[in-house]
């Protein structure tokens, strides 16, 4: 399978009897998936279509659907309510005859709510349910357009997760090549800390010296740290090669690959090797960044 980007664009547009209609969807990062549409009145029937076909075909994001829809042949008229406005040329009278008043103008009573009513043309329903049929064809359209998008966008961070990791790898035989984690080095380091402490002091004991000096090189080895970043390489890019909805995944894996440089920089008492893992600290940083975007 293919990886996917959370991030897409896609457009459609169609064509029934007198209604043209566009969709245009916009996918954006989430945690996890949600679509959000926007119908226009009378059109609310194709949300269980269209939430039920995304959902087949997306795992991750949040989706924002809209719908715009026009009808040739919309003239709206206007035409005046006679019954409200004889209530309230009654009611006038009623007035003019108990108060001394100003007769009321033709555009006070054509402002009073109710006199003027829009008149929406009529509707015919075989019309409307054919647009709307072909409104759910176009909806596909552009979900497909949707989905092919984020293919293409995934395909491109996958190359580039993949040089991450070949990034990460290289730095990772650099520590385990660093002259600081060679046996002769360490002893050499640990002789020259001994020898300094025994000058300041008769007080200190050689033989617990020693001891303790071994047991400091011990806990400061990162070998269990490198083999475990060597892991979670091969596991990220078997997981980039299968494809798939894996980005929840990577970015469980990046907080484990962070997880063991922060522990080599930590144990570190060599400089090179410190700065070895701080490089490695920002590529997994870069790793990281990246994998918030996969499906």
């Amino acid at each position: 399978m293919a990886l996917s980007s959370m991030t897409g664009f896609a457009r459609s547009q169609g064509a029934s009897g007198p209604y043209t209609f566009e969709w245009e969807l916009k996918s954006v990062n989430a945690k996890g998936y949600d679509l959000r549409l926007r119908l226009p009145p009378g059109w609310d029937e194709l949300e269980s279509v269209a939430k039920k076909r995304a959902g087949e075909l997306l795992s991750r994001g949040t989706v924002y659907a809209n719908l715009t829809v026009k009808r040739a042949d919309a003239v709206s008229t206007v035409r005046i309510n006679e019954d409200v406005l004889a209530s309230i040329l009654k009611v006038a009278g009623t007035l003019a005859a108990r108060i001394d008043a100003v007769a009321p103008s033709i555009d006070g009573l054509l402002g009073i709510k109710g006199v003027i009513e829009v008149v929406e043309p009529e509707s015919n329903e075989e019309e409307d349910k054919a647009a709307k049929a072909a409104a759910a064809v176009a909806f596909e359209q552009a979900l497909t357009n949707l989905v092919e998008m984020r293919r293409r966008e995934g395909t491109a961070l996958g190359q580039i997760l993949m040089q991450r990791m070949d990034e990460i790898e290289s730095l990772a035989k650099k520590a385990e090549a660093a002259p600081g984690r060679k046996p002769e080095a360490i002893r050499a380091r640990l002789a020259e800390q001994i020898a300094a402490l025994l000058e300041t002091s008769d007080r200190f004991d050689p033989d617990r010296l020693t001891q303790e000096a071994l047991l400091i090189a011990t806990k400061a080895d990162i070998r269990e740290e490198l083999d475990r970043i060597a892991s979670h390489i091969a596991q990220a890019r078997e997981m980039l090669g299968k494809g798939g909805a894996v980005g929840r995944r990577l970015d469980f894996l990046a907080q484990e690959f962070n997880r063991e440089v922060n522990t080599c920089c930590s144990k570190s008492n060599d400089i090179e090797l410190t700065n070895t893992g701080l490089e490695m600290k920002n590529v997994v940083e870069q790793f990281r960044e990246q994998v918030q975007n996969l499906e």
